[in-house]
């Protein structure tokens, strides 16, 4: 009886040795993953911060955009009155007054 008992340990054992192996390969599984994942948060990170910059510099030069078109608006007003002015001077001329 003794040797099937030390046949039974010995089984036990190994079965014991290969679980905490199983385990210690799934943690350095889990490891590896997190790693990746946190390297591309980084790559997600960074990518997020170049936007960022890029949605400042446009913020910058919005003002500029506005102050273009507010004096593009202000010769068209300038122009508008300008041929206005052609159609009062020709319709006097056609009318002969």
């Amino acid at each position: 009886m003794l040797i099937g008992r030390t046949e039974m340990e010995d089984a036990l054992k190994r079965l014991d040795n290969l679980t905490q192996e199983e385990a210690r390969m799934a943690a350095a599984q889990s490891l590896k993953v997190t790693h990746d994942v946190n390297e591309r948060m980084k790559g997600v990170g960074n990518t997020v911060e170049a936007i960022d910059n890029k949605v400042v510099g446009v913020d910058e030069r919005v003002p500029g955009v506005d102050e273009r078109v507010a004096s593009v608006n202000e010769r068209l007003v300038a122009v508008n009155d300008a041929v206005k002015l052609v159609e009062n001077n020709l319709t006097q001329v056609i009318s002969g007054t």
